[in-house]
């Protein structure tokens, strides 16, 4: 059947029967957005491990500050997400990804500057904290949006299954690193590492020669985009669905994120070391649930697969409610917690492909940009909600609040049409420019 390519783009070769899907290894593009990519989400995992540090090491942060810094780095998810997603349906979306590497290296190259000559204060952290986080959330729209410009549509799921699984690895590789860099050169040479990793980032996105369509024109300013991208989204059956199902998983993990590490280490007596195994398991589940989610959903369906998945992850949370100390209990959580995320990895990817492959190539940055509001912009409130239920009911009860609202979501897409969805969307109204697998 023949596409009818978006105003502005041009078909990709169509594929005939006989004809095998092209590489994404052989994608020159795609390499170069995934070492970009994967690059700058491991400089982050050091970030996140060096700031908190320099903040209460160095600066000798309180405890209210150093939440006052997390909550502003997390604050722009909420305040910027859907202006971000309208800025990338309306420029060039590796311009955006450019520039936003650019300001995330220059405002993060003034930490190790400022610490040198003794000049760096909380204010200037919790400054860094919200320009970063906010040349972020730019970025982040503007590159998920971008995917499906870069690769021909029958790579797409492959593709965000590579992603998710290198994302994973990148990110306990970064934490990893950011610990070793912070203990051998201190928190704010650390930093450093970073800022690196948006070099580049920025370099791998330029070098990408896949013709980007035009942005189709918008009418209207800016702020009528936002309220047009709301509309689209919940008025669609599909993304209306896998957006709620993202959100409610991602508030209901939020609740239990945020005392976690607090339970395993104070109330379950887990070591630092026991602690960061269980984490590295974690990884290397979210890692093999991306990379096997194309088969799985090939096998039994997208819908089945992810409704196992939703199902799966509350029923994970029962051994770290049930536990107490000692070593049987510590292996049976990491197991229990690499099942989750695996799930979460192969459902992640899933839904993210049906998204892209659904939504109209003129609002792809909205859509996700919707996505990215409701998911990152609910944590901070969950944060607040699990201190205070955890204030009045206690850790372990929290925790249960926050496994029980897990299964949300499983109703979402249960009493939704998309449970039964036996493929991924075959046509998408944004065909990419060019097909570089058989470059």
């Amino acid at each position: 059947m023949s596409q009818i390519p978006a105003p502005g783009t041009e078909a990709p070769r169509p594929l005939s029967a006989q004809d095998a899907p092209p590489s994404l290894w052989r994608h020159r593009s795609f390499r170069l957005y995934l070492v970009g990519e994967a690059t700058s989400v491991a400089g982050s995992s050091v970030s996140s491990v060096a700031l908190p540090v320099l903040a209460v090491v160095d600066l000798h942060a309180s405890t209210s500050q150093v939440g006052l810094l997390a909550l502003l780095g997390q604050l722009p998810n909420l305040l910027v997400a859907l202006h971000a997603g309208a800025l990338a349906d309306r420029y060039r979306k590796r311009r955006l990804m450019i520039a936003g590497d650019v300001v995330c290296c220059l405002s993060l190259v003034t930490v190790p500057i400022a610490a040198y000559f003794n000049v760096l204060s909380l204010g200037w952290l919790m400054a860094v904290a919200v320009i970063q986080s906010t040349a972020s959330v730019v970025h982040d729209a503007a590159s998920i949006s971008y995917l499906p410009h870069l690769v021909d549509r029958s790579l797409l799921q492959r593709g965000n299954s590579r992603i998710g699984a290198l994302f994973s690895v990148s990110a306990t590789a970064g934490a990893n690193l950011g610990a070793m860099l912070t203990g051998a050169l201190g928190a704010a040479r650390a930093v450093t590492a970073d800022t690196f990793s948006y070099v580049i980032s920025a370099w791998c996105i330029w070098r990408i020669r896949t013709p980007e369509p035009a942005p189709q024109p918008q009418t209207g300013s800016l702020s009528a985009d936002i309220p047009e991208g709301i509309r689209y989204v919940f008025g669609d059956t599909t993304l209306r669905t896998l957006t709620l199902t993202n959100s409610t998983t991602s508030f209901a993990l939020a609740i239990m994120n945020t005392l976690w590490a607090l339970y395993l280490l104070r109330d379950l007596a887990f070591s630092a070391l026991a602690l960061g195994v269980v984490m590295g398991g974690a990884a290397l589940g979210s890692c093999v649930g991306a990379l096997l989610a194309p088969r799985w959903s090939k096998r039994v369906g997208p819908g089945p697969m992810m409704l196992v998945a939703l199902a799966l992850t509350p029923l994970m949370q029962l051994p770290l409610l049930m536990a107490g100390p000692g070593r049987p209990w510590q292996v049976i959580i990491a197991i229990a917690l690499s099942v989750q995320l695996c799930c979460a990895g192969a459902a992640g990817t899933t839904q993210r492909t049906i998204r892209q492959m659904v939504a109209k190539g003129r609002l792809q940055g909205r859509m996700q940009a919707v996505s990215s509001w409701l998911t990152g912009g609910s944590r901070p409130l969950a944060a607040a909600l699990a201190t205070g239920l955890g204030t009045w009911l206690g850790v372990r009860a929290t925790l249960g609040v926050g496994a029980l609202l897990l299964i949300v979501p499983f109703l979402v897409l249960w009493f939704s049409p998309l449970r039964t969805l036996s493929t991924v969307p075959s046509v998408t109204a944004n065909a990419p420019v060019a097909a570089e697998g058989t470059a």
